[in-house]
């Protein structure tokens, strides 16, 4: 089985990608196929989300091992240890690849289609491609386009405090 997922960006209406991956790969892997595809590095670190109609959080998973998943069912799971048919289940199903973690900056994923692997056909593949991709970390540019950093706007406030001269600690 191939699941054909249309990605999408808000942060640039004019990018998407279509992904054609097959049902049984590992999240981890899906993830190095993004990074690479989007020319993201590939210790580039990111977590998947399952995701309802209003693109609401679910699930998260992450690329590594939290050591929680026996604890507690609600906590990450390793992206390694899921395979996507144990996640996708219906048509249209959702999921949220937040890829600057910093600035919760994502990209949305939804299922557009489900189909048989054509013979000949090497999987995963890109079948669509428009549009330049959200920049993998955008901290420089989003400090520089704010005219500064905002940890330095707040503090500026506090620039003129000179103290009170005449305080008394009695």
């Amino acid at each position: 089985m191939v699941f054909k997922f249309r990605m999408l960006s808000d942060e640039n209406d004019n990018f998407v990608r279509e992904y054609e991956v097959m049902y049984d790969m590992t999240l981890l892997d899906l993830h190095h196929f993004i990074c690479a595809n989007l020319k993201y590095g590939a210790d580039h670190v990111s977590s998947f989300f399952l995701s309802d109609e209003q693109w609401e959080k679910g699930a998260e998973f992450t690329p590594f091992d939290m050591g929680d998943e026996g604890y507690d069912p609600l906590a990450p799971r390793a992206m390694d240890k899921v395979l996507l048919g144990q996640i996708v289940r219906k048509d249209r199903e959702r999921l949220i690849y937040v890829f600057d973690q910093l600035h919760e900056r994502a990209l949305y994923l939804e299922l557009v289609a489900a189909k048989k692997a054509e013979e000949g056909i090497k999987y995963p593949r890109v079948t669509l491609s428009e549009g330049a991709p959200p920049p993998p970390d955008a901290s420089a540019g989003r400090a520089a386009e704010l005219g500064g950093s905002k940890f330095d706007e707040a503090m500026g406030e506090f620039s003129d405090f000179s103290g009170d001269e005449g305080y008394d600690d009695e």
